[in-house]
């Protein structure tokens, strides 16, 4: 059986025979305007307006598997449902009042849907596939799934662009200061995104902009990151260790728990003390990078922008005191620049450029995504084994979003390419 979205589905996009149609008592019925659909609490579509016999009605529509859901969602106590002018069943098994008494003017459904397309939303929300249409998605033509996948991608900036408002709004509007800290939180990867996003919150960039030389900003970083707490007889380890507890003071700043950074699993390129002796070189050739990156208008210039190194010590080093063999300079690599152009420069400078009413800024934004090459992850291979293949990180960013936000949670009824299989187009 299906669930009642599936009716408000079939409702919306009159997916069912409409000729002919008559409520529970006979009376004929003919649909003017189906209603506005209604996601929050309230009747399922708004301003409906129906003829019954002759007299027409204006007014709200409700839709539920049986007619006695009503009484099981407690419509009958809530004022909310007062203006309901049709109530739209699958199978009527009970007759439904209103609060003066009168049967309220019902439409069952059971009997107008083909089975086919009951058949195909089953085959769907039922699929144990890594995808619910992971058998049939190759029946889509491939211009339609493309122009799917382009508005995804606006999708994902938009919802993504929530999360940074709300972030933007706690800092008081500090566009920088916000910048700041969701670069952190990538700059660190997913494995160390919490505690590099912890990071960023206990040292301000202000207080970085008041010593913002490379070994202060170094010893701010490392000291903020619990990493100079130790004794090891190293003696740039000490240098740092002296000058951060000078800004400690005068700052009056707390660390964050050493114990938080996680090296499992990493390379040792990847390792936090490599990545903070990068950033701090990041940070003390631009403290505002913000303003820096919304001058920049291509790929290539972001790119340079974010390949920085770690300083000497890191040649022959990855953590405090321990000498490696290699003699190798530590730059970042290109997959992680493009990681934070994609995750970072891109939504900051698509919700700055919304906030300022800027087009410009926004179809640079999308630009940037689509001349970044292809990401390289579990879920795009996987949509390239089913046929839907990516050139550059703006498809590989919508495939995201597809899988997270729609294939994973079965939400096929607001898909494109779910609508496409369930009417067999």
């Amino acid at each position: 059986m299906f669930k009642e979205d599936f009716l408000h589905y079939i409702w919306k996009y009159k997916l069912f025979n409409s000729l002919g149609l008559f409520t529970q008592n006979r009376e004929n019925i003919e649909v003017i305007n189906f209603g506005v659909h209604n996601t929050d609490a309230g009747p399922d579509f708004f301003n409906g307006k129906i003829k019954i016999d002759q007299t027409i009605w204006a007014g709200n529509i409700e839709i539920h598997i049986n007619s006695s859901d009503w009484i099981k969602h407690k419509h009958q106590s809530d004022k909310a449902y007062d203006n309901v002018i049709l109530h739209v069943v699958y199978k009527n098994d009970k007759e439904i009042k209103d609060k003066d008494g009168n049967a309220i003017p019902t439409l069952e459904l059971k009997g107008l849907i083909e089975e086919e397309l009951i058949d195909n939303y089953n085959s769907l929300i039922q699929s144990k596939d890594w995808i619910p249409c992971g058998k049939q998605i190759k029946t889509v033509d491939e211009f339609a799934i493309k122009s799917w996948i382009n508005r995804l991608a606006i999708e994902r900036l938009e919802r993504k662009s929530g999360e940074i408002g709300e972030t933007l709004q706690f800092n008081k509007n500090n566009w920088e200061e916000t910048f700041y800290q969701y670069l952190l939180k990538y700059f660190g990867l997913k494995v160390n995104a919490h505690p590099f996003e912890l990071l960023a919150k206990n040292t301000p960039l202000k207080t970085i902009e008041k010593h913002n030389d490379l070994f202060s900003i170094e010893a701010l970083l490392y000291g903020q990151s619990g990493y100079l707490d130790e004794n090891i007889e190293d003696e740039y380890y000490n240098k740092l260790k002296t000058e951060y507890h000078f800004l400690k003071s005068k700052f009056r700043l707390t660390a964050i728990d050493k114990s938080l950074w996680k090296l499992l699993r990493l390379r040792p390129n990847n390792f936090p003390t490599i990545r903070i002796a990068q950033l701090a070189n990041l940070l003390s050739n631009h403290t505002r990078l913000f303003n820096k990156i919304i001058e920049i208008e291509s790929v290539n210039e972001l790119q340079e922008l974010f390949y920085v190194q770690a300083s000497a010590y890191w040649n022959t080093h990855y953590r405090f005191g321990v000498v490696v063999k290699d003699n190798k300079v530590k730059k970042i690599g290109i997959n992680t620049v493009n990681n934070i152009i994609i995750n970072v420069i891109v939504p900051f400078t698509f919700v700055y450029a919304k906030a300022k009413q800027n087009e410009e800024l926004v179809n640079k934004s999308l630009n940037l995504l689509e001349n970044i090459k292809a990401e390289n992850n579990f879920i795009v291979e996987k949509f390239a084994q089913l046929g839907v293949k990516s050139s550059n990180a703006m498809q590989t960013q919508s495939l995201i979003e597809l899988k997270n936000n729609y294939c994973s949670q079965k939400k096929c009824l607001n898909c494109s390419i779910g609508n496409k299989i369930l009417q067999n187009d």
